[in-house]
């Protein structure tokens, strides 16, 4: 392994160097970091902002939380004994089992001894004379490696909406990508959900089931598809971990990284009742799979057309309302934005005691004390929840001061959207990687392999580097622009820059508008395969 890193001056003296790599955030991405590196005889730290593990299952806490992700896929895959001696209890984990998994895995591998939480990384600062990344806390520690690891999560910024008045709301306010640890009991309070994302779509029913009544405050409509959620029984269970290989390399195949492979028949060369018939199917399965019923949905408007048509017409058929029902429906692409999985959604807003606030054409600008002031009426509630999202796979990062060469700030160097050679490495940042980054299919996979496949990748590239006796691993300027071009050109050929995503971005005022997942898992670990089979072809190792 590296020798411990020579400090040299007093700033970075006082900084803690005696570990190979440091990894900022302990959720999957993190645990797994470390676990690996230890596999191959490396020392790690994480430094992680909380005081427990899970990233992001551990801040996303609000009801109905849970993973939109089979249970059983949505899992490790890199321990067999591991996937054999847990249990998940339901098709869709909840929030809390999977948090519990978590700390499971820092059990189970000893993990607690190598994360100092309660640590909030304030910057990083890449020493060109050393070679050598210095990290600062929020509190003024310094801690030292040769190489840091972000796994920060595509999904851990919240993005709390700064609106006039927000602070002077008489009652409590939450945001559902940082709720509190202890129980929120809504029962017998009005209540205010500001949004209809993913998060919304979970938390709304559960939220109506306890308040005295709830106001939904809606900007844009989004599809959800049933999740069909239900206990797993004992023979589920052991069906699955009997072919675990199987369906682990059956997800590698596919384009998202789960079980459900998309279909290659086009959705207009079949008749109306065959294409009919395959949404009923999907639709009854329930969950993602519903995007797999036929090749053509992101390619073609036309195609995309009547997958949508589909769902809003049974929300037609739920909302008994036809006046909400049409409010619900949405009218863009369908799959361009994230698609939601619901429990009971639509059909909460049959209850009396749910009303649906249409703010559409004018967003809500201010908050009284008494609550939210929408469509120049004040809304009073004794709590109000933010259900506004993330600021999506970059925004954590730009939290932290990172600085590479020449002290070229990442936002500077982000300054136009992101820019990354196949989402784990930056020309002008040696040593620094990201765990599923921009330009990496991250968030359009199942998260778990796509993390794993990323874990591995970075491990086997810094001990093949330190084997060589090298000290630095860069992404070069030329790979990293031809990536971006890559990745650029695939996005262009869908229909996923129609809509405005998180994937590109626009629901964050002022950040620049570009598509920053990659699309295609496959020929993506064909890539990553071909790179490391080439000496880690597109780095410089200096």
């Amino acid at each position: 392994m590296s020798e411990k890193p020579n400090t040299g001056n007093g700033e970075a003296a006082t900084a803690e160097t005696d570990v190979d790599v440091l990894i900022v955030g302990a959720g999957f991405g993190g645990m797994y970091m470390l676990q690996k590196l230890r596999e191959l005889g490396f020392t790690g730290r994480i430094l992680e902002r909380g005081d427990g593990v899970g990233g992001t299952w551990y801040w996303n806490r609000y009801p109905g939380a849970r993973c939109d992700v089979e249970s059983m896929e949505y899992s490790y895959q890199f321990s067999d004994a591991l996937q054999q001696e847990w249990d998940w209890s339901e098709r869709y984990s909840p929030q809390p089992e999977i948090l519990q998994y978590a700390n499971h895995v820092a059990d189970r591998f000893d993990l607690r001894d190598d994360i100092r939480f309660n640590t909030l990384v304030a910057s990083a600062t890449f020493h060109e004379d050393r070679n050598l990344w210095v990290l600062e806390t929020q509190s003024g520690e310094r801690h030292s490696a040769r190489h840091c690891v972000m796994a920060t999560g595509c999904l851990s910024s919240a993005n709390v909406p700064d609106v006039k008045g927000r602070d002077e709301f008489k009652g409590a306010w939450y945001h559902t990508g940082n709720w509190p640890q202890e129980e929120v009991d809504f029962t017998g309070k009005r209540v205010a959900v500001v949004g209809t994302g993913s998060s919304a779509i979970q938390a709304i029913p559960v939220i109506a089931e306890q308040a005295d009544h709830l106001y939904v405050f809606q900007r844009t409509p989004n599809y959800a598809v049933p999740a069909r959620n239900k206990p797993l029984t004992a023979e589920e269970r052991d069906r699955v971990k009997a072919t675990y290989d199987d369906l682990r390399a059956l997800e590698k195949s596919t384009r998202n990284g789960t079980r459900f492979e998309v279909s290659d028949v086009p959705a207009l060369a079949v008749s109306a009742e065959e294409r009919e018939a395959r949404y009923r199917a999907m639709w009854d399965n329930g969950g993602l799979c519903y995007m797999t019923s036929f090749g053509d949905l992101l390619l073609n408007t036309e195609a995309n057309e009547t997958a949508a048509e589909f769902i809003r017409e049974r929300i037609r058929e739920t909302v008994e309302d036809r006046d909400v029902a049409d409010l619900l429906c949405p009218t863009s692409v369908v799959g361009c934005k994230r698609l939601c999985v619901d429990t009971d959604y639509f059909k909460t807003y049959n209850r009396p005691n749910v009303t649906l606030v249409d703010i559409s054409k004018a967003p809500i600008g201010e908050i009284a004390p008494d609550g939210p002031i929408a469509n120049g009426e004040v809304y009073e509630v004794d709590a109000i929840v933010f259900a506004t999202g993330f600021d999506a796979m970059t925004g954590s990062l730009a939290k932290i001061d990172i600085r590479g060469r020449g002290g070229l700030t990442l936002r500077e160097k982000w300054g136009e959207g992101p820019r990354t050679y196949l989402g784990i490495a930056i020309s002008g940042f040696p040593n620094l990687f990201t765990i599923t980054g921009p330009g990496s299919p991250s968030v359009l996979t199942n998260m778990l392999p796509s993390i794993e496949q990323h874990v591995e990748f970075i491990a086997d590239m810094i001990s093949y580097a330190d084997g060589k006796g090298t000290t630095s691993i860069e992404a070069t300027f030329e790979a990293e622009d031809e990536w971006v071009g890559h990745v650029n050109l695939l996005a262009g050929k869908t229909l996923y820059p129609t809509c405005n995503s998180w994937y590109l971005g626009v629901n964050i005022p002022g950040k620049p508008r570009v598509f920053m997942p990659y699309l295609g898992y496959p020929a993506y670990q064909a890539k990553c395969r071909d790179v490391a089979a080439n000496d880690y072809d597109g780095f410089a190792l200096g």
